[in-house]
């Protein structure tokens, strides 16, 4: 029997192991960037949870961790615009050099907001890790220190990103097709 409904596409973007390679290269250049300094990082929840955790163990320094959660997309594939924070840093940052650790720049507006409220915290520097930037006109300017990779202005998940929650455990980053959307044209990505 034939459903009416075209199922959700998934459609690779980013393969594993690339993003395994990435990440390492990061690693590294965040170890050479802080030599001999200690780091303080902060994910922010849930997203980037899965590349933070595979990210800190490539830096070769003494590391601390925190997490920091906000909301601006709830169940839909387009943000709302208002990003409200819904869980605060667990210890102070004052003092400490920072790298804030998130899995994609989009509009920048989340970005801009947690570097507004990391800065009141008086860290000794504060940085910005990013797996994923969309290509795109972005709402607030943001420009990342550390950048694993552009991608197209698609909806993506897997690898911690998610759509209402799920997709988060795919190991490649894969565009999302929702049901009744347009086929999107193929685009090569250079990796």
């Amino acid at each position: 029997m034939k459903s009416a409904r075209e199922p959700e596409r998934l459609r690779i973007l980013l393969r594993r192991r690339a993003i395994e390679r990435r990440v390492r290269q990061m690693g590294r250049q965040i170890t050479s960037d802080f030599r001999g300094e200690r780091l303080h990082l902060i994910g922010v929840l849930k997203g980037a949870s899965i590349f933070l955790s595979d990210l800190v163990r490539e830096i070769g320094l003494e590391v601390s961790l925190d997490f920091i959660a906000v909301a601006s997309y709830g169940q839909s594939t387009r943000s709302s615009g208002q990003v409200r924070l819904t869980k605060d840093l667990d210890n102070s940052i004052e003092g400490l050099h920072t790298i804030l650790v998130e899995d994609i720049l989009d509009t920048g507006r989340t970005i801009n907001y947690l570097q507004r409220v990391i800065q009141q915290r008086r860290p000794r520097s504060l940085r910005v890790a990013t797996l994923l930037s969309k290509a795109g006109p972005r709402v607030k300017e943001v420009r990342p220190d550390y950048v694993g990779f552009e991608i197209p202005n698609e909806f993506v998940v897997g690898y911690g990103l998610d759509y209402a929650e799920r997709y988060r455990n795919l190991r490649d980053i894969c565009v999302l097709q929702l049901r009744g959307e347009a086929k999107p044209r193929p685009r090569r990505i250079h990796r």
